[in-house]
This record gives structure tokens, C-alpha cells and sequence, in this order.
């Protein structure tokens, strides 16, 4: 006999659990792959730089301002940023609420996207910033290692051009840790944090999706939403260990024989 996944019916909903989850997914998708997307993106090489000008006024004020976002909660930062720019006490410059405008499906497909943008903007910049500081730092400390190893003094030594010794033998080595990383980072992104940026925003996702079903006892949504979280992290280890050993040679998982 064939195994059978059955999550049942949302008591609340009164919907399939399953095509509930579905029908949640775009939100916490979109918030999740920007965010993930973007902090590596900007953190990578803002960090690189960070390294190579180290103890510089560049160094000293860009840690400065990363530190300052990571010290405000995302929600905080969604409050403000709705303040500012979402219509509350001064410009009125993006929405409050939603993925997409109510004719968005009217719209060319040019103007759909600008749509999703717009409507996305100060969510993910929410989201994002308080991810930057992490991924920055490891990034620069993991650098500033790997630049005072010998193989970079006999590189330099050969005559080898700073470019060349920094993007040919320490990006390798240095974006190790950052590369297998990328997995869990991902889940990161696409789970933590996403309950009350989704609120604030009124962003239907999963994170507000398990909230309301645990407020009202909605047990099939509550064990469905918690099976998939946790067979997704058990997915996210399994691939972060297979990412460690092709982006490192000299890992292996074989047996010693």
C-alpha cells in the first residue's frame, strides 16, 4: 500500500489544508527570496571591501550604520517606514497593504511587475536590514583570516596582483563558511521573522497562517504548517551538508577505511 498524506480540513477556514498552505505560499515566498537575495548580495561584498580596507573611516562608518539596522527589530522598522512613506503622518509614496493592486490582474505584464515592486518595497527593506550585519561581519572576519595565511604572502611574493590574490585564492577559501550557509540562511529568511512584517503589512502568508491557527485552535493547519516546517529543516541539513563538500574537497562523509 502507497503512503497517503492526510492533513485534513481547516476547522476555521473551512478549507483543505493543504490548498491553504498553496494559496498562502506566494507571500512567504516573495518576502523570503528577496530577503535571502538581498542580504547576500549586498553583504558579500560590502564585506570584502570591509576587509581589504580594514580600520579605514570606510570601515568605521559602514559598521556603524549596519550595526544601527541590526539593533532595530524589523517590526519597529516596518512601523517607521509606514510612518514615513506608507501614507501615516508625512508622504503617501507607497501601500499599506497587499502583494499586488486589486486591477493587477487587468495590468500589462510591465505594469504588473512595477506593481509587485511597489508593493513590496518597504516590506522587504523591513526584512533586510536586520539581516545585513551578520552576513557582513562574518564575511569581513572570515577574509581578514584567510588574507594573514602564508599562501597569501607567497602569492603576493610571486608578483600576483591584489585583484588576482583576492578573488583567485582567498574567495574560495574565505566563502566557505558562506556558501554552506546558504540553505539554512534561506529558511532563515523564508520563516523567521515573517509573522509580523506579514501583520504589519497585511501580508497573508504563512507566518500570520500559523499564527491565527493557533489562536483558534485550528489543530489541522498547526500540525500540517509544523510537519512542513520541520520536514523542510531536515531537507535544508541535508542539502547544507552535500553544499560543504563540493564547495570543499577535502571534506568527506566516507568511512575510514
Amino acid at each position: 500500500m502507497g503512503c497517503q498524506l492526510r492533513v485534513g480540513e481547516s476547522y476555521y477556514h473551512h478549507k483543505k489544508v493543504v490548498d491553504l498552505v498553496i494559496e498562502k505560499m506566494p507571500v512567504s515566498i516573495s518576502l523570503g527570496m528577496w530577503t535571502f537575495f538581498l542580504t547576500y548580495l549586498i553583504s558579500i561584498p560590502l564585506g570584502i571591501r570591509k576587509a581589504v580596507r580594514h580600520g579605514s573611516r570606510f570601515d568605521m562608518w559602514s559598521s556603524t550604520l549596519i550595526l544601527a539596522g541590526y539593533s532595530i527589530p524589523g517590526f519597529v522598522l516596518g512601523i517607521m517606514l509606514i510612518v514615513l512613506f506608507g501614507g501615516g503622518s508625512f508622504w503617501d509614496l507607497f501601500p499599506m497593504r497587499g502583494l499586488v493592486s486589486d486591477n493587477w490582474d487587468t495590468l500589462p505584464w510591465t505594469a504588473q511587475v512595477i506593481d509587485y515592486l511597489w508593493h513590496m518595497t518597504l516590506p522587504i527593506i523591513a526584512s533586510v536590514v536586520g539581516s545585513f550585519a551578520v552576513m557582513t561581519m562574518l564575511t569581513k572576519n572570515s577574509f581578514l583570516e584567510e588574507i594573514s595565511k602564508q599562501y597569501v604572502l607567497t602569492a603576493r611574493a610571486k608578483g600576483l596582483s591584489e585583484n588576482k590574490v583576492l578573488y583567485r585564492h582567498v574567495f574560495r577559501n574565505a566563502v566557505i563558511p558562506l556558501v554552506t550557509g546558504f540553505p539554512g540562511s534561506f529558511v532563515a529568511a523564508f520563516f523567521s521573522g515573517s509573522l509580523l512584517i506579514e501583520t504589519i503589512f497585511s501580508l497573508d502568508g504563512l507566518g500570520l497562517l500559523g499564527y491565527e491557527s493557533v489562536i483558534n485552535r485550528d489543530y489541522p493547519v498547526v500540525m500540517a504548517t509544523l510537519y512542513f516546517y520541520t520536514l523542510l529543516g531536515l531537507f535544508t541539513k541535508l542539502i547544507t551538508d552535500l553544499t560543504y563538500v563540493l564547495v570543499d574537497p577535502r571534506i568527506t562523509f566516507d568511512g575510514a577505511q
